[in-house]
């Protein structure tokens, strides 16, 4: 690196030779300088007063969310203001500044010309005129009406209210220095939950939010619709469910009770509770957009019809409320120092999400089997799986972990054609491998005395009621870790991150007893997830996923790369018209990877890409493969300790 940098070095001073000239004639331009005219943020109050945010959320039919808002000002003159951009569990800027519309500024009753800024499009720029005590603005938020246009957050049974989509905030302040007030007029007769309090204000079914700081409420969001209830949890939890039909809203005593079981051992694994009330907002709907977003006293869970009614066919999605749950301590009061940022504009850096997200999905695991709302046994099996795509998966050897961190950022959550080889955001399943790892590694080197328990205390259990953040670099994590079993812990880390190894740090479940292993029978929770993503997923059976509903039926939504699906030219879109010379179906291509087993002639598909048909062979002989986990042994392990309740 040092002789690269000197070789510049000499390249810059050294006369430039006449072949690298712009040939002659050829015009030459030189790039107009860019000023940012935009205060940056400072950690100082908001000199005005309250910000005022009025959203009218009636018009469930066109899914429009109308904001009037009312932003005090001190003095006249040039003012920018800002819709936030980059949004805390995003990751990303991913702020959808394309669906305002209609915006207009007034001052004095009149009209305030507005320019939008030409780098940073999140910015408008206005001159305030003299005299003026506040901005009056006006927009509206277009929500999705249909899925690829993003997420929809107005139906006509249920809203997702997000604070940061029907708000703007003036630049050059800590959003937690901006003081704001929100009221929301919800349509007749439905209710509303989340983190901020209100009450209704007597004028039709409005509401008046209890005032709080802008960065509080754009953490603080919503969720309304015409049949919800509220099922309380403990002293400080509420379980605010919504749903498009009532029935799914029926829970039985032991549903709810494995609900609070989770908020009990969680409180019980952390020591402490960093909020002082939390709301889980959980819709079940198959209109409104899908979501898990973490908020510091709330969580935005989304599933589809069948959370309750359905508890019975497998886990589904029930891992998502412990994941969510957790980042209220991870992520939200513990958070990594260069992912927090002061304002909505400020980029956020990753570098330390394999802790933020790696860390909350490890223990999203272990609560969903401690508080019994997924059983030991599927835990295991879904453990077996995330084991299993790791360790096959051959980007590693390009790609290291702390990579993925940046993919937030680079891929804007996009679907990809090959994500075994382009990899993802995988700082969450290796994360939790990593984290399986480090408590195997506390249980053996201080003979079975210490845990990642004593790390969640240590590290989450602190200031009990304190729902601010306190940041946190690589250095205090290995610090944490040190003084629980002393170690080379931030080297043991940074290996880890960096490394280009051939299979996946799955070594931590074999001390903690139990090892990877691969049967012909899939796992009940394997079959659980096929259901519950719409796929016949055979990953380990010669590489290829294929869709299972409706028009995507025969079409595959991935392909392992270096497979046999990919040495056959299978793609994500390639549809299966038939199998061994009969028409396509889920069973028969199954059977036939079966029967191919061993010396047996390979499965032979006719697929189609486009108007395209072509013969191919799957040149597969392993049969069908599923993992599973295998204990070691007799007696409890580590493993086995780490998933009992407590």
């Amino acid at each position: 690196m040092i002789r690269a940098i000197a070789a510049l070095l000499l390249l810059s001073t050294a006369p430039i030779a006449a072949t690298a000239q712009v040939p002659a004639g050829n015009s030459a331009p030189q790039p107009v300088p860019f000023v940012d005219t935009i205060p940056q943020p400072r950690d100082e109050a908001y000199p005005a007063g309250a910000m005022v945010v009025n959203v009218d959320a009636t018009d469930t039919v066109r899914g429009i969310l109308r904001v009037k808002q009312t932003i005090p000002v001190t003095r006249a003159g040039s003012m920018a203001l800002l819709f936030p951009k980059w949004l805390p569990g995003a990751h990303s800027p991913r702020g959808e500044i394309e669906k305002v519309a209609g915006l207009v500024i007034r001052a004095n009753g009149k009209a305030v010309p507005w320019t939008r800024d030409p780098v940073d499009v999140f910015a408008f720029h206005i001159d305030v005129p003299a005299g003026a005590k506040q901005l009056d603005v006006e927009f509206q938020f277009l929500s999705a009406t249909k899925a690829d246009q993003g997420r929809i957050v107005v139906t006509p049974t249920m809203i997702s209210l997000q604070p940061n989509q029907v708000s703007l905030y003036p630049a050059g302040w800590f959003t937690r220095r901006i003081p704001v007030r929100m009221n929301v007029t919800w349509p007749a007769g439905w209710t509303a939950a989340g983190a901020l309090r209100g009450k209704p204000t007597g004028v039709g079914n409005t509401w008046a939010y209890e005032q709080t700081n802008y960065e509080i409420l754009v953490d603080s969001p919503m969720l309304a619709g015409r049949y919800g209830r509220v099922i309380p949890l403990s002293d400080r939890v509420a379980l605010n469910v919504f749903a498009d039909d009532p029935t799914e809203l029926v829970a039985t005593p032991a549903q709810i009770d494995a609900h609070k079981k989770l908020v009990e051992q969680a409180v019980k694994t952390f020591g402490a509770q960093h909020y002082d009330h939390y709301d889980f907002l959980l819709s079940i709907t198959d209109r409104l957009g899908g979501i898990g977003l973490e908020h510091h006293r709330s969580s935005e869970n989304g599933v589809t019809p069948g959370y309750f009614s359905r508890w019975n066919d497998g886990p589904g999605r029930r891992n998502l409320l412990p994941h969510e749950f957790t980042h209220s301590w991870n992520g939200k009061f513990r958070r990594g120092a260069d992912l927090w940022t002061p304002d909505f504009r400020t980029p956020m850096r990753g570098s330390l999400l394999w802790v933020y997200e790696g860390q909350t999905q490890f223990w999203g695991y272990v609560l969903q089997a401690r508080s019994g709302l997924v059983s030991k046994q599927d835990t295991l099996d879904q453990y077996a799986a995330i084991m299993a795509s790791y360790d096959s998966q051959p980007a590693r050897h390009w790609r290291d972990l702390l990579d993925t961190t940046n993919d937030p950022v680079i891929a804007n959550r996009k679907p990809k054609g090959w994500l075994s080889w382009e990899r993802s955001e995988d700082y969450y399943n290796e994360g939790l491998l990593i984290w399986m790892d480090v408590d195997s590694l506390l249980r053996e080197k201080s003979g079975g005395a210490k845990s990642i328990d004593d790390f969640a205390r240590a590290f989450f259990g602190m200031r009990d009621g304190d729902w601010g953040e306190l940041t946190y670099t690589i250095d205090d994590v290995a610090a944490a870790l040190n003084a629980i079993q002393p170690w080379e812990w931030k080297a043991y880390l940074v290996k880890r991150l960096t490394e280009h190894a051939a299979g996946a740090p799955i070594e931590g479940f074999a001390r903690n007893g139990y090892r990877l292993i691969y049967t012909d029978q899939a796992p009940p929770s394997f079959r659980n997830g096929e259901r519950v993503r719409k796929v016949v997923d055979l990953t380990y059976s010669g590489g290829l996923i294929v869709g299972d509903d409706g028009a995507n039926r025969g079409v595959v939504t991935g392909v392992t790369w270096d497979s046999a699906g990919f040495t056959a030219g299978l793609t994500v879109g390639t549809a299966i018209a038939a199998v061994n010379g009969e028409n396509y179906s889920p069973e028969r291509l199954k059977a036939a990877i079966a029967e191919a087993a061993g010396e047996k002639p390979p499965v032979t598909l006719l697929v189609r890409n486009g108007e395209e048909y072509r013969t191919v062979t799957l040149d597969w002989h392993g049969g069908l493969r599923y993992p599973r986990l295998e204990k070691i042994g007799t007696g409890e392990g580590g493993l086995d300790r780490l998933l009992a309740p407590r």
